[in-house]
């Protein structure tokens, strides 16, 4: 599907610049319990079914949108495989507070297994798996609790 008509209007204001929005992804399995991957068209790799929430939905909605704008397929979602944020790795069913934030977030966006987001006094978070050091904060190490982004000013 194309750009969504939100984060288009978002766009035309702020051009290129980085956005961070929350995002789902879906562990699609069939009767033989083989997971659904697809094959990017922006860089040829293999990944879940995944995208971003819109506003005004929940991700349970989204999940089920992306699905079907991705592959076609109706999913009905069962339960949420993961939530990072509460400085644990147990499985969550609902959204959870994220601990070892000193203020509110203004932006988030999450990845395959990561979550970034920006605080309300500008400053670049990241949290969860960090094995290629996509979080940002110089190391391999996975973190439960949100680290600064190195390299980044206000």
């Amino acid at each position: 599907m194309p750009i969504s008509l939100y984060l288009k209007n978002l766009r035309s204001h702020i051009g290129r610049d980085l956005v961070l929005m929350p995002a789902v992804a879906a562990l699609v399995r069939n009767e033989a319990g083989h997971v659904l991957f697809q094959r990017r068209t922006d860089d040829g790799l293999w990944s879940l079914p995944a995208g971003s929430v819109d506003p005004g939905e929940t991700p349970s909605q989204a999940l089920v949108r992306e699905v079907q704008e991705e592959t076609g397929l109706l999913v009905e979602p069962t339960r949420v495989v993961g939530v990072f944020g509460d400085s644990t790795a147990v499985d969550r069913w609902t959204p959870v507070s994220v601990v070892g934030l000193s203020s509110g977030l203004a932006q988030i966006s999450a990845g395959r297994s990561h979550t970034c987001g920006v605080d309300t006094s500008g400053r670049a978070l990241c949290w969860g798996n960090n094995a290629s050091g996509q979080l940002g904060d110089g190391t391999t190490t996975f973190r439960y609790t949100p680290v600064g982004v190195s390299g980044l000013s206000k």
